[in-house]
């Protein structure tokens, strides 16, 4: 069974891919970069985008059936790998007894510019 997962509490893909999918009970997100709901980029520090990049992720969570608690990985994708500390810090505060398995990489570019990006795996309940 597939299913693609849309919500309008996270933004609209900006390209030919789904907010996510759901396969066999496990959900794929996409890439969240921060967008808000209506499209407009957070271009706030990296705090303040990470911050909006997991508000993103807990809508179409919710939207898949699963949530924060329920994410076996999540990879975070950096545009500058010295803001790793910062990006960590605001992580911890949405994964602090849950501790999901993670890769964090510093790339070249991200889309529209972003600082940070993440995408998690997680079981649907």
């Amino acid at each position: 069974m597939t299913k693609v997962v849309q919500t309008k509490e996270a933004p609209a893909a900006i390209g030919p891919y789904s907010q996510g999918i759901v396969v066999n009970n496990m959900f794929y997100s996409s890439g969240q970069i921060p967008l808000t709901p209506s499209g407009e980029m957070v271009t706030g520090d990296i705090t303040e985008q990470t911050h909006q990049v997991f508000r993103n992720l807990k809508a179409v969570l919710k939207e898949a059936g699963a949530s924060l608690e329920t994410v076996v990985k999540a990879t975070v994708f950096l545009a500058d790998m010295n803001q790793f500390t910062e990006v960590n810090e605001v992580y911890g505060q949405y994964f602090d007894t849950h501790k999901p398995a993670r890769s964090c990489v510093e790339v070249a570019r991200l889309p529209k510019d972003a600082l940070v990006e993440i995408e998690v795996i997680a079981l649907v309940k």
